[in-house]
């Protein structure tokens, strides 16, 4: 659906239409309720800032959709295909970064109870490694807030993909 699509949809479509991006009712529902917007632009910098912050059972439910970093999302949702093309420029690690960011999944579930987020689209298997291991010395409280971040720069890739360039 492109914007122009977005702007003149009924409400639950256009609702719908946002889900894949970022299931958080209410970031979907600040986003579909403040329609037409003038430009993607416009529409990216509201998705920046909607239901600011996110609370503790939002991040939660959103995390429920994302697969761990290094496997492939099942499917083939929306969501699925977008998970599977922000994942895909990961490419072919050696085993020992393979391995490493399976341990460290391990490791960042055991300690904060959910999967690790990052938005993979542009960033090596290395660079996410690194940021991986930087994130496990994190609170519990600091983690929460760059989990919002991540999820936000997530949707925004995703809106700008749905709703053309």
């Amino acid at each position: 659906m492109h914007l122009e699509q977005f702007n003149a949809a009924g409400r639950t479509e256009a609702a719908d239409s946002l889900r894949p991006c970022l299931d958080i009712q209410r970031w979907i529902d600040e986003l579909a309720d403040a329609r037409p917007y003038p430009s993607l632009e416009a529409l990216l910098e509201a998705g920046r800032g909607a239901a600011n912050p996110f609370t503790p059972a939002e991040l939660e439910a959103a995390l429920a959709h994302h697969p761990r970093i290094g496997e492939r999302a099942r499917g083939n949702s929306t969501e699925a295909r977008l998970s599977q093309a922000e994942q895909a420029g990961l490419g072919e690690a050696d085993a020992a970064v393979t391995e490493a960011l399976a341990e460290g999944n391990r490791a960042y579930e055991e300690k904060f109870g959910q999967v690790f987020l990052i938005r993979a689209a542009g960033r090596s298997r290395e660079e996410i490694l690194a940021a991986l291991t930087t994130r496990l010395a994190h609170t519990p409280e600091e983690e929460q807030t760059i989990i919002g971040q991540q999820l936000r720069e997530i949707a925004a890739l995703r809106l700008e993909g749905l709703m053309g360039r």
